[in-house]
């Protein structure tokens, strides 16, 4: 499976355990990961890219292991002090974490754009993956409440903890926005792309506004992953959101989700009674453990994937 080459769609916590794990079972170099920026925004004067800096932690081994975002060992003395001067505390900030903020906010006021100082990021963390943000240019993911309040991608995740209900959601800025220079490259070589378990409203759809991205995949074998096991999500909001959104919560709706995109889909063996219903959409399904609570799970998911596909397509 080294030689295998692989296109992963991601964003959150789910999406780098598993990108972590693909790097364990393929040759790190063979890995292409298109990660979602409908959450970046600016605090405390500094840019920050929660999903990429989360994708680029993990796969360098220095993520905080108890949340899975965030830097492992980190410090929070500079946000503490901040806050005693009447500043927001809303959003965590660590010592180690400001440093990456810091020099990604500098390089882009410089002119700079967004895949290249990643890319620099990768080689100064030992990455050999090729990162990449779903866009260089500004693109915001907004959410509608029942009461008629438009909230920021943070402002409701973080700020609100989720708790807003939500009617709508609009990607701000997609009409303009372009893929990275090269993408197009990595997806035609790929011999598979994966929807790695992240949230299908906020993390995955995103990526896909950005044209000509789903025309590109729609080339290719795709496999998702479902983020959501027996209707509740693994993290995050993704199961209050289909039923905020009017969908039932389960793996079903979430292959609905990409049904015409997806040729074929895996699900947690607790859901393995769904597994007619999703391939009654045409879609293969594989049913086994998703739950990635160590390196040793990542792998093995990320394995079964591969030879799942291996049996099905190739």
């Amino acid at each position: 499976m080294k030689s295998l080459k692989i296109v992963a769609l991601a964003g959150g916590v789910g999406g780098a355990k598993l990108v972590r794990g693909l790097a364990q079972v393929i040759d790190p170099k063979n890995l292409c990961v298109i990660v979602n920026t409908g959450d970046d925004f600016e605090h405390y004067g500094l840019y920050i890219c929660p999903d990429l800096d989360t994708v680029c932690y993990n796969l360098a081994q220095i993520a905080n292991p108890r949340t899975g975002w965030g830097r492992n060992g980190d410090t929070f003395r500079a946000l503490q002090q901040a806050i005693i001067l009447g500043g927001p505390d809303w959003f965590q900030l660590g010592d180690l974490d400001i440093g990456t903020h810091l020099e990604r906010t500098r390089r882009i006021r410089s002119g700079e754009i967004l895949s290249k100082i990643t890319a620099d990021f990768c080689q100064s963390w030992g990455i050999t993956s090729k990162i990449m943000p779903m866009t260089d240019q500004v693109v915001a993911t907004y959410l509608l409440t029942d009461q008629n309040e438009w909230l920021s991608f943070q402002e409701y995740f973080v700020k609100r903890q989720c708790q807003p209900v939500i009617c709508k959601i609009e990607i701000r800025g997609k009409e303009t926005a372009k893929p990275p220079k090269g993408l197009e490259k990595y997806i035609q070589d790929a011999d598979l792309v994966i929807i790695c378990p992240s949230n299908p409203w906020l993390s995955i759809d995103p990526i896909l506004s950005i044209n000509p991205i789903k025309e590109w995949l729609g080339k290719k074998v795709v496999v998702a992953v479902s983020p959501i096991i027996q209707g509740k999500s693994v993290r995050g909001p993704a199961a209050k959101l289909f039923h905020e959104l009017g969908f039932i919560p389960s793996a079903t709706s979430v292959a609905e989700h990409y049904q015409g995109l997806i040729q074929a889909f895996v699900i947690d063996a607790q859901d393995e009674r769904e597994k007619k219903a999703i391939e009654r959409c045409d879609i293969i399904t594989l049913a086994t453990n998703t739950l990635m609570k160590d390196d040793s799970s990542k792998a093995k998911l990320a394995y079964e994937i591969m030879n799942f596909y291996l049996m099905n397509f190739a």
